[in-house]
């Protein structure tokens, strides 16, 4: 009986104007480990996931399923044991970790021989947009487009960048934080988005990191809506500007803040940014895929 191994990064999402199109894989991982047997079995490693199905109904094991009959064949049943280090609900790309561990389990055990780009198009079918599932596969940064099936997307190394993530302890449904987000834009609003999206990506092309931060705090699509529900969102801004980072954003629908600083700073940075009570804050590295 052959057991097949793997992790799957977290992401942060959105990096500001980059909403549902740019996307961050990070170092801190969901752990799978999985073997054949005679029905479907999940085994959580951590307390913390035992919220979630051990059935069929578990996002890993319907994301296998679906994506072995999309290909017109059949999963079968797996015994998994599965460990994270991704906080649930957190805008840190949990779900979307688990749909990437579904594609890769119907890849390996259905012999699929799916490449990069058809793993990112049929994680982007599933969530709906590619800005969590695409790092998530490809690793890096992540710049995506993706609808009516038709997918563009490219990855970039932000080499000399240290990430530093700021969890409060309470959840933000994903559903919430769309919910409170307008039905239209005023036009000028969307030109202007327009417009800051297309320097923040030449800035980051550029490797010009002091103009990527300011920037990526513009955003006028969904952070001038989410920072509403994120009562610690302005002291810890506050507080990592003022010990020098590039930005700090809303990562993915939050209620997690992503701070963006040089590496050379990462240690002054977190050392101020402890001072906002009740969030752990935590120096990650951006993942590379090897």
């Amino acid at each position: 009986m052959t057991t097949h191994q793997f992790k799957v990064p977290a992401t942060s999402a959105n990096l500001g104007p980059g909403f549902d199109s740019i996307g961050l894989a990070l170092e801190k991982f969901l752990y799978i480990e999985a073997s054949e047997s005679e029905q479907w079995e999940i085994r959580f490693q951590d307390d913390f996931l035992k919220v979630l199905p051990d059935d069929e109904t578990n996002l890993v094991i319907e994301t296998a399923i679906g994506t072995a009959r999309k290909y017109g064949l059949e999963m079968p049943p797996l015994r998994i044991f599965m460990g994270s280090e991704i906080p649930l609900t957190h805008g840190m790309g949990s779900s979307a970790s688990a749909i990437v561990a579904g594609i890769e389990l119907a890849n390996h055990f259905c012999g699929l021989n799916l490449s990069e780009f058809e793993k990112v198009l049929r994680g982007s079918e599933i969530e709906g947009h590619p800005d969590n599932v695409g790092p998530s596969v490809t690793g890096g940064l992540f710049v995506g487009y993706y609808k009516d099936d038709e997918l563009f997307y490219n990855t970039l190394d932000l080499d000399g960048l240290e990430i530093i993530m700021s969890v409060p302890d309470y959840e933000i449904d994903t559903k919430a934080a769309r919910g409170v987000l307008p039905e239209m834009y005023p036009k000028e609003d969307a030109v202007d988005q327009n417009a800051i999206s297309n320097a923040l990506l030449m800035s980051m092309f550029a490797k010009d990191f002091r103009s990527m931060g300011r920037l990526m705090m513009k955003d006028r699509l969904h952070e001038p809506y989410r920072r509403e529900l994120i009562r610690e969102y302005e002291p810890i801004r506050q507080a990592a500007l003022g010990a020098g980072a590039y930005a700090t954003v809303i990562s993915g629908a939050g209620p997690t803040l992503m701070t963006v600083c040089d590496r050379t700073d990462s240690v002054r940075v977190l050392e101020s940014l402890k001072s906002v009570p009740d969030c752990i804050h935590e120096c990650i590295r951006i993942y590379k895929k090897i």
